[in-house]
């Protein structure tokens, strides 16, 4: 018998394989990688992470600055909206046209003593009371003594007490002394809470 060459074996074509058929798994190596080779493919690599993270950290601050903004531009709306909405309260300040005489020569008038008599003097004339003059007697830190249009004696008032209610007990004492034919008195007091006294 001739020596025949042995024939190739016929294999299956793999379709996944890379490997064709009559043909070694050693001639699909590739040659071997040099150094220089192997750190340009490191460079690469962390070329593409350095890429990623750098990316990444931009993105987020990107994110966290239009976050930052529309949270500033949504308080601002809200802060100019409440302060359409929200209503002004005006302070009125009351200046005293009456005039005011110190008896007290160890302080002053103070600035809310004035402010007093000036809220008081309004009261009265709202209830159509007419303030001539108010006293500051001596030796009295909070009391106002007020002198009326018509009347002989004063009303004593004190700071510490609203000038509204003040003004109303002024009223309904002059009212009631007026109804039991008493014109002149010396002084009317006012100074507390639902209790009002004349002499």
């Amino acid at each position: 018998m001739e020596n025949q060459e042995p024939k190739l074996t016929r294999r299956r074509a793999n379709k996944h394989s890379r490997i064709k058929s009559g043909r070694t798994i050693a001639s699909t190596r590739e040659r071997p990688e040099t150094t220089s080779e192997r750190l340009e493919a490191k460079k690469k690599v962390k070329k593409r992470q350095t890429f990623r993270v750098g990316f990444t950290v931009v993105l987020f601050m990107a994110v966290a600055i239009t976050v930052t903004i529309l949270i500033a531009v949504f308080l601002k709306n809200r802060a100019e909206n409440e302060a359409e909405t929200t209503p002004t309260t005006v302070v009125k300040t009351y200046k005293p046209t009456i005039e005011i005489i110190n008896e007290n020569t160890t302080s002053g008038i103070t600035n809310r003593m004035s402010e007093y008599i000036g809220q008081l003097e309004a009261d009265l004339r709202d209830l159509s009371i007419t303030p001539v003059k108010a006293v500051v007697p001596a030796g009295a830190i909070r009391e106002v003594d007020v002198y009326l249009d018509g009347y002989t004696g004063f009303i004593k008032t004190t700071i510490d007490r609203g000038s509204g209610v003040t003004a109303e007990d002024t009223e309904r004492m002059l009212r009631y002394l007026g109804q039991q034919g008493i014109g002149d008195f010396q002084y009317i007091d006012v100074r507390i809470d639902g209790k009002a006294y004349w002499k």
